[in-house]
């Protein structure tokens, strides 16, 4: 199949240095605002990559479930394919793709598990067959068939009655703390905007260790890529 005809002209507005908040956190959450607005589907659905521990890089589309300066948030079962790679590496990058807007985001930085509080504290807001669902998949194991899924939700749904369900153990947060936000608005004749914001390390703590900053739009410094 030769796709090397299919092309669209690009006819948008650009991404301006003096127009865009100082802070990309503030700059991410106004597009995502504007994705909302333009009634996109699934708008918070991004592509996660990572890095497993044979080499091999590894993606799949999760739903965003914050974003704040902490960085960004998602939930999985711990036991996944996903959560192993995001284990072994450390480190991950996001991509969201608005293409009805000619719209990327790029997002890379460091993996961390959010505190068991705040998984607990989501969890609870889940749809009950959501959460039972949790309980109920061995996330990225073979199974017989769907059979055995059915089963394995039937028994679950048995087992808790009508009690609240609490979040397993295996299940729970995960979040990129960001060190490098990139912006791409699609412009005509592939002549695209391309704005990088990278985060400055922090000093050394006390335990002589130094990481990302996780203040406000101070700590970054913006650049202009080609396209």
């Amino acid at each position: 199949m030769d796709l090397s005809h299919v092309r669209e002209q690009y006819e948008t507005a650009g991404l301006d240095e003096g127009e865009v908040d100082p802070d990309p956190i503030l700059q991410f959450q106004r597009w995502y605002r504007e994705a909302e607005a333009a009634e996109l589907w699934e708008p918070n659905a991004m592509v996660l990559s990572a890095v497993d521990d044979e080499g091999w890089p590894t993606s799949r589309y999760v739903l965003l479930k914050s974003v704040d300066h902490d960085g960004f948030t998602f939930y999985t079962n711990y036991g996944s394919a996903k959560a192993a790679a995001l284990e072994s590496a450390g480190r991950a990058s996001l991509t969201f793709g608005w293409l009805p807007l000619r719209r990327q985001v790029r997002v890379r930085g460091a993996v961390e598990r959010v505190a068991a509080a705040e998984s607990d504290d989501y969890f609870a807001q889940r749809p009950r067959g959501s959460q039972l669902g949790a309980w109920a998949s061995p996330q990225s194991q073979v199974v017989e068939g769907r059979g055995e899924l059915d089963r394995r939700y039937d028994e679950v749904a048995a087992r808790f009655g009508e009690a609240p369900v609490p979040r397993p153990e295996h299940w729970g947060g995960y979040r990129v703390v960001p060190s490098v936000i990139e912006f791409w608005q699609g412009r005509p004749d592939r002549f695209h905007d391309r704005l990088r914001f990278t985060r400055a390390a922090s000093a050394a703590g006390a335990g002589g260790e130094s990481g990302p900053d996780r203040g406000g739009g101070k700590t970054w410094a913006v650049d202009r890529l080609a396209p």
